[in-house]
């Protein structure tokens, strides 16, 4: 037989997985710890967890285990619609979490040699849903303060079929204004430029109504907006995302779609989620809160330099330190912190970190780690 590698398409052989922050077992393993005793501040989930009301639905949808879920996700669906208000359940796909849908949509829409324009730094899975399909990147570098100007982004339009905006951009946790968005959205539509937007982190910023593109998506027949149940609602292990799109888009994506993607318990405990209006509003005053206390303690650190943060982390400089990113994630877990090295992030390097917020005793706990740590450099 062939060696594998000439039967596989050649296109694949040039694809490296993605590097992600929130893998605590194998440092664990290394250091010989449990998982749970690492505070985990390299991935921003919600540090207050999925609510009780969406466990005890994932418990109660067990019995459930010897039937087929939903295939539609039509509950699920019909909930976020109405959560909130300005859609239809026909304008809404559900996928096994939001990574599920970054590639079904690169897949519909990408053939051979199609560009897609991609600022960086951000989400690296992008990239790799555009090669995978076939497709090119057009990387676009931001600049040094990593703030997204409209008008060059819709210079760098040219020739692209899909633009991909991550919005609060991860890792920089920059957002940029409806306004802003807006106007590369009408300038793409005249192109035909496909934009899809990112949402992933959007439900941690202080006005997510003003921001946000969920109820406007309808509007627009190139826009898909990408939301997610992981990070905002905790519910990371359940992988449950979905997208906003005008009905037909959505409708020419769920021909397509995995069927029964998600399973019974991910879809009841979303549903849950989006009803626990307390817990969602503990997660947001905690978020305002503790998103302040660190923007000052790490400020305050030398050799430090925190960029402004519009979501739930932080990206960091340390280049003054006299650590590498890689060196410092290695000494913080002397403190069981697992902070995100972003050396593997294109568009950044071996000088940056990010960390996310999380509660006030272990935000505490963090800076007290960095400062000891930084200090003996000194």
């Amino acid at each position: 037989m062939k060696p594998l590698k000439t039967l596989i398409r050649k296109n694949l052989l040039e694809i490296e997985p993605c590097v992600h922050g929130g893998d605590v077992w194998t440092p664990a393993r290394r250091r010989g710890l449990r998982p749970e005793e690492i505070v985990d501040y390299s991935s921003s989930i919600n540090p207050l967890g999925a609510s009780l009301t969406a466990i005890e639905a994932a418990a109660a949808s067990l019995t459930q285990t010897a039937v087929y879920p939903d295939s539609n996700s039509t509950m699920l669906r019909e909930a976020i619609a109405n959560h909130f208000g300005g859609i239809n359940a026909e304008n809404i796909i559900i996928g096994n979490g939001s990574t599920e849908l970054i590639y079904l949509f690169t897949e519909a829409f990408i053939q051979d040699g199609d560009l897609a324009l991609i600022p960086q730094p951000t989400f690296g899975e992008y990239a790799v849903a555009v090669k995978k399909a076939g497709g090119r990147v057009k990387p676009f570098t931001l600049p040094s303060n990593f703030k997204v100007e409209p008008d060059v982004l819709i210079h760098e339009m040219a020739g692209a079929k899909i633009l991909f905006l991550c919005n609060p951009n991860n890792p920089t946790s920059i957002l940029m204004s409806q306004n802003e968005v807006t106007a590369v959205i009408e300038q793409a539509l005249d192109r035909d430029v496909l934009i899809f937007i990112d949402e992933d982190y959007i439900e941690f910023v202080a006005d997510e109504a003003s921001a946000s593109f969920v109820n406007k998506a309808d509007k627009y027949a190139n826009l898909f907006v990408l939301r997610s149940f992981t990070k905002f609602h905790g519910l990371t292990g359940l992988r449950v995302g979905y997208g906003v799109a005008h009905e037909e888009l959505v409708s020419l994506l769920s021909r397509v779609k995995m069927p029964w993607n998600v399973n019974c318990a991910a879809q009841a405990a979303a549903e849950a989620a989006l009803r626990d209006e307390a817990h969602q509003t503990r997660t947001r005053m905690l978020m305002r809160d503790e998103r302040a206390f660190l923007a000052r303690a790490l400020s305050k650190i030398p050799g430090f330099k925190v960029y402004p943060a519009d979501a739930n982390f932080f990206l960091i400089n340390v280049a003054e330190t006299g650590y590498s990113a890689p060196e410092l994630k290695e000494r913080m877990l002397d403190y069981g912190i697992l902070i995100r090295d972003c050396s593997s992030i294109n568009g950044l390097n071996a000088e940056y970190i990010r960390v996310a917020v999380r509660t006030h005793t272990q935000n505490m706990k963090l800076v007290e780690a960095f400062e000891k740590t930084v200090q003996r450099k000194r």
